[in-house]
């Protein structure tokens, strides 16, 4: 009986299957909720070869959590220079929340990281470097951070409220009557003249 070919390894193939089976079950379950051997078992290795490519599973879902954060749906360089970033922002936010739509990996990520304090502490790192470091930049006048972090907390309780819990005032709502009542909220916070 001939011996079998040998399959040929991918470093890259196999570290990017891990990765995205942990940002499958990270969003899914948690930080605390999910195992190595669940991520292993969806990227169809062993627990052993995660190891070797991650040297915890805390290393493994920092980089996750980067990998989530680093193409943002409503920052993106052309959002931040348009004319109206409140609007822009209002319109991005109910579009990626409207009935039925599935809410982001990255954002559920994030949300239940919120229950382990090792894995708040690595989301928050992200989120500040990432997301908030890139708003703040492009705000102007004083207060810049603290306003950056205001938009993301009105990002996150929006989020949760349209389409976690769907409340009903949210989740029914005409999507233009919510742009309309979001958009002098963030270009309140964008503008900062106020503060």
């Amino acid at each position: 009986m001939p011996n079998p070919i040998p399959r040929r390894r991918d470093a890259a193939v196999t570290r990017d299957a891990i990765v995205l089976s942990a940002r499958k079950a990270f969003a899914r379950s948690g930080y605390d909720g999910t195992g190595l051997g669940e991520i292993a078992a969806g990227a169809g290795v062993t627990v052993m070869l995660v190891n070797r490519y991650f040297a915890s599973k805390e290393q493994l879902f920092a980089e996750v959590v980067a990998e989530a954060l680093a193409r943002p749906l409503a920052l993106t360089q052309g959002s931040l220079s348009a004319e109206n970033l409140g609007r822009t922002l209002a319109t991005a936010l109910v579009s990626i929340t409207e009935a039925g739509s599935t809410p982001l990996e990255g954002f559920l990520i994030m949300l239940h990281a919120a229950s382990n304090k090792r894995a708040a502490a690595i989301g928050r790192e992200q989120i500040e470097t990432g997301h908030q470091s890139t708003l703040a930049a492009t705000l102007q006048g004083a207060h810049h951070q603290e306003r950056a972090a205001l938009v993301m907390a009105l990002v996150s309780g929006f989020q949760v409220m349209r389409q976690m819990l769907e409340l009903s005032a949210l989740a029914k709502a005409d999507p233009q009557v919510l742009i309309n009542l979001l958009t002098p909220l963030f270009q309140q916070l964008v503008d900062g003249n106020r503060v």
